[in-house]
């Protein structure tokens, strides 16, 4: 028996998985959770990285535990982007910001002017989004934080800078550096020009290292503190979505869906595609394990009914989901759809009056009850989905006709039905925790258990099941999802 363990980070919860192999089937073991949210300070919105760095400690002294000190390595993923800066001593030089943070916005003209969307995505073929580390950097030069950049020795992602404070090496994961905006396909490396153009020092970031390569082993110091054995760190797909998209367990060609607080609608392709289309429709290219490369389309995802469900619990009102999607189920359908895509959505706070602005301005009324705000949601998700899978078929050039839903949200059959139905394609629901099986494929890769991510896919289909749905009310649907592009002027 082997043991694997994989630490997943989001933006709602971190949670900690034991993977163990038994030479046959893969079975996944809680070890622990932790809430995590972005902390406003000022005018300026954080992460908690002490916290993140306190609860990985305490899992990993859980999981060494829970095995019996028999662990071969850890692997670490989470939402990409965000990091923070060591100087050479090692020590932390700034809190880790969080991608929702408003100072992109403030810049984003002035950012747009140095170098424009079009240009910056024939470069890097990334999506046009305020939230990628090239905005956050470009955004500290406009803001004048100069003095950050400049004493900083190297920056680190999130999941680097957990692994530098484990084991002592600096490095960059691949996938993470493929979705920073700084990265270009064609050369394999930083972009040199999209450095220069923000004043951005290329020695500010540590070497490139592919998935599967091992970072380093935990530091003997640190063994020492926590009472844990030493254990290899390897560099996953450190991207959650990456991660996820690999732990899909459709046998056949297919559009996934990572759904969580974002929802990520892609197609994995051979290599990258920048292509005027791409662009037109911010479809983003984003890297994998070899022959994995993913093509994206954000879809803002459970972000808002999650922020609905803390506006409820602030005013003293607890809603599980599933008694949420319960009471959906009673709404009529169709009452009040919106574009989930839309900026008003993309900050946190007063979510429920910012659907109510929408829905009045579109429809004359709006949404009140908890019920009526989560069939809204889940409904505009599904039909934002479908007009995302067409575009990734376009730019593919080949038909998606199966819907993999992987991640939290493909335990919600309210939610997968909907997406069936939206889609006009059958949906296969699982494995829930799709980011933390594939960190472990991709730890098993690096150790020689499996030959490569079709095996690994092969082993978790015999080891996970999943649940299949099939589209209904077919016309009724359409009616809808015509109407609903109508009203809001997508292609």
């Amino acid at each position: 028996m082997n043991n694997y363990l994989a630490f997943d980070l989001g933006a709602s919860s971190g949670k900690l998985h034991l993977g163990r192999f038994d030479g046959s089937r893969l079975a996944l073991e809680p070890v622990h959770r932790f809430d995590n949210q972005a902390i406003p300070l000022g005018h300026s919105l954080y992460w908690d990285f002490l916290h993140i760095w306190s609860n990985l400690g305490r899992g990993l002294q859980m999981a060494w535990q829970q095995s019996g000190g028999d662990l071969v390595s850890l692997g670490m993923d989470s939402f990409c982007n965000d990091f923070s800066f060591v100087d050479k001593s090692g020590d932390l030089l700034s809190p880790v910001r969080c991608y929702r943070d408003n100072r992109t916005a403030r810049c984003q003209e002035a950012i747009y002017n140095r170098m424009s969307p079009e240009k910056l995505y024939a470069i890097s073929g990334n999506q046009t989004a305020l939230f990628n580390t090239l905005m956050q950097l470009a955004s500290m030069r406009e803001e004048g934080k100069d003095a950050v950049l400049d004493a900083a020795h190297k920056l680190l992602f999130v999941p680097d800078l957990l692994g530098f404070y484990l084991t002592g090496e600096m490095v960059t994961e691949y996938t993470l550096a493929s979705v920073s905006q700084l990265y270009e396909y064609a050369g394999g490396d930083w972009s040199q020009e999209i450095l220069d153009a923000f004043s951005i020092p290329r020695s500010l970031f540590a070497p490139i290292v592919p998935p599967g390569a091992i970072a380093g082993r935990i530091r003997q110091q640190y063994q020492k503190d926590n009472n844990v054995g030493g254990l290899d760190v390897v560099s996953v797909c450190e991207h959650d979505t990456a991660s996820a998209f690999l732990g899909s367990a459709c046998a056949q060609r297919c559009a996934i869906i990572s759904s969580g607080t974002w929802s990520l609608v892609g197609a994995e392709t051979e290599a990258p595609r920048i292509t005027e289309y791409g662009f037109t429709h911010n479809i983003a290219n984003e890297g994998s394990v070899e022959g994995h490369h993913r093509m994206i389309r954000n879809v803002m995802g459970s972000w808002l009914l999650q922020q609905v469900r803390q506006e409820y619990r602030l005013e003293g009102e607890s809603y599980p989901f599933d008694r949420l999607s319960q009471m959906a189920r009673r709404e009529p359908p169709f009452v009040h759809l919106i574009d989930v895509d839309n900026d008003l959505f993309f900050q946190p706070g007063h979510m429920r009056e910012k659907i109510r602005r929408e829905c009045l301005a579109q429809y004359g009324g709006a949404p009140e009850t908890p019920g009526q705000f989560t069939r809204c949601i889940i409904e505009s998700l599904a039909m934002k989905y479908r007009w995302a899978v067409e575009k990734l078929e376009t730019v593919i050039g080949c038909s998606l006709p199966v819907v993999s839903v992987i991640g939290g949200g493909s335990q919600d059959a309210l939610a997968c039905q909907f997406t069936a139905n939206a889609c006009r394609r059958p949906v296969q629901a699982g494995p829930a925790d799709a980011s933390a099986l594939g960190n472990i494929l991709v730890q098993m890769l690096a150790h020689g258990e499996i030959g490569g991510i079709r095996q690994g896919r092969q082993l978790l289909r015999e080891s996970f099941p999943t649940r299949e749905y099939l589209p209904r009310d077919g016309v009724l649907w359409e009616e809808a999802y015509q109407s609903y592009k109508s009203r809001y002027g997508l292609d």
